[in-house]
């Protein structure tokens, strides 16, 4: 069974035993949410779906988005990930990335502390969820 890791340079700080999840947080500057649908796959994380609820800097809605309950909605083409990488800002302005499950949302930080200006970066990949 495959599961979500997280951490770096193959060093995993947490493993979460999931097959999708979404992606969170809002952007920096504008302050909108941004949501990414994520499949855990044995070749690695599958961007299933993305939403934002609106545009600005750096936030171009693509020309086949399409506006349902608030967000635009889209399907980016990109082959599966090993690993996603996430920058992590301690900046109070910035704000953690959360982590969402059929559970609820949560930030990162639950599982891997405070972002630190020391590790600014993160990696999640697709594992082997222990067996047990």
């Amino acid at each position: 069974m495959n599961a979500l890791c997280l951490g770096l340079a193959g060093v995993i700080w947490a493993q979460l035993p999931l097959a999708e999840f979404t992606l969170a947080w809002n952007h920096s500057v504008e302050k909108i949410r941004w949501e990414e649908d994520w499949q855990v796959e044995t070749a690695g994380l599958l961007l299933r779906e993305a939403r934002v609820r609106g545009s600005g800097a750096g936030m171009e809605i693509p020309e086949d988005a399409v506006l349902r309950h608030g967000s635009w909605h889209y399907r980016p083409q990109l082959p599966a990930l090993q690993p996603l990488r996430l920058g992590r800002s301690s900046a109070p302005a910035a704000g953690d990335y959360q982590l969402c499950t059929d559970t609820g949302c949560h930030p990162l930080a639950d599982w891997l502390g405070a972002p630190d200006p020391q590790q600014p970066v993160v990696e999640l990949w697709s594992c082997s969820a222990p067996v047990g």
